[in-house]
């Protein structure tokens, strides 16, 4: 029998790992995108403009980035990798405190279970409502609704994913056959997703000038690194209470 820290241990130890791997694939895929928008920004800030008397003024420059682009680019790995330890955590004890009503046949399938669960309420539904945009687009005076929503949506996500489950079990209970609980699931988590979807505020901020293929490979490699991060993160912590390695009985600590 392993106790609470064991879990935890085993939760951060797996974050580290999964956060090293996110961020070399968004080093990778997306920070090549970055630049190219980064580029995209300076050149249209190297725009001439105009006085009254049509003579060309070159625009102010503005002032220099407090972080280069290097330490950008190393702050990416230090952020993925604090990130996943983070998320390894609160992993571990969400793995504790609901593996018992997961009513699932083992550790590994628990694991796997809450991993997608978290993927689709905290990444995906937030992604499809709120898609990321690059650094060098968007108003700044607007971050702070920006961040507000984006919390929002997903706290509604995880809401929804509960629907979803208590709809299945509220289901089952009536002996129903597993293709009608699945239904019942899912019809409670659409709807919550498209009503939290109506009800909150559409921002789009991108100049109908930058690039629609540069925004969305931005956006396809931001996705992919959640992926790989919580993909990693359910696999690792699945291995790591495979039976074959022992069975691991989850307690909580009393305070």
């Amino acid at each position: 029998m392993r106790t609470f820290g064991s879990l935890l241990v085993r939760g951060l130890i797996v974050g580290l790992f999964a956060g090293l791997l996110a961020g070399t694939f968004a080093y990778v895929t997306g920070e090549p995108h970055i630049d190219s928008a980064i580029a995209i920004e300076e050149a249209a800030g190297a725009a001439h403009t105009h006085d009254a008397n049509g003579k060309a003024i070159p625009a102010d420059p503005g002032e220099e980035p407090l972080v280069s682009r290097d330490g950008q680019r190393f702050g990416l790995f230090l952020a993925t990798s604090l990130y996943g330890v983070a998320l390894g955590g609160i992993f571990a004890v969400g793995y504790t405190l609901l593996r018992r009503r997961l009513r699932t046949p083992g550790d590994s399938y628990a694991a796997l279970g809450l991993a997608a669960a978290g993927y689709v309420g905290i990444v995906l539904v937030p992604f499809l409502k709120y898609p990321p945009n690059p650094p060098a687009v968007g108003d700044p005076e607007t971050i702070t609704q920006r961040t507000v929503t984006y919390l929002l949506t997903l706290v509604l996500g995880l809401l929804a994913v509960w629907a979803g489950v208590a709809a299945s079990r509220w289901s089952a209970r009536f002996g129903s056959a597993p293709w009608i609980r699945i239904g019942a699931g899912a019809a409670a988590f659409l709807v919550t997703v498209v009503a939290a979807y109506l009800i909150l505020p559409a921002i789009n901020e991108v100049p109908g000038s930058f690039p629609a293929t540069l925004l969305w490979k931005f956006r396809l490699a931001s996705l992919g690194t959640q992926t790989t991060l919580w993909l990693l993160l359910g696999l690792g912590y699945a291995a790591a209470t495979d039976r074959r390695t022992g069975k691991v009985e989850p307690e909580v600590v009393a305070a």
